[in-house]
């Protein structure tokens, strides 16, 4: 796995990680990659400084910085989906499905959904739209 600082047209920077190189390669050439702020998917990878591990004489939390402003816009969204919709996990697509044919109750909700089930419900009119953060996951 190697991680990336990127950069979108509108000058958004965030990190992402991947598999290979050639991963990132791959996926930026089929317009696969997006700003997580904008949507740009015109996505570069920017200069980035390695990962050093502090001193162990260092203070604990000398090398942390507050959060950037998009970190903190991301934290308020991320809050405020998760107070005013219902989590249904990776049954998302049908349940987004549903609700827009009548078959379930109107209400907001957010989960996870396989890209080839995302772009049916897009190509199929469902009113959906990625968010810029993973779902929490339930571990036993």
């Amino acid at each position: 796995m190697i991680r990336y600082s990127l950069k979108c047209d509108q000058d958004h920077g965030f990190e992402s990680w991947f598999q290979s190189a050639a991963a990132f390669d791959d996926l930026a050439a089929a317009g696969r990659l997006s700003c997580p702020v904008c949507g740009s998917v015109t996505v570069d990878k920017t200069l980035m400084a390695p990962a050093v591990r502090p001193a162990r004489k260092a203070a604990p939390g000398a090398l942390a910085a507050p959060g950037s402003k998009v970190e903190e816009a991301l934290a308020a969204l991320r809050k405020q989906v998760e107070e005013n919709s219902e989590y249904v996990g990776l049954n998302f697509a049908a349940e987004a499905r549903a609700i827009h044919e009548g078959d379930a109750p109107q209400r907001a909700i957010y989960g996870e959904a396989k890209l080839e089930e995302a772009r049916r419900l897009v190509e199929d009119g469902v009113p959906v739209a990625p968010l810029p953060f993973m779902p929490p996951r339930k571990v036993n």
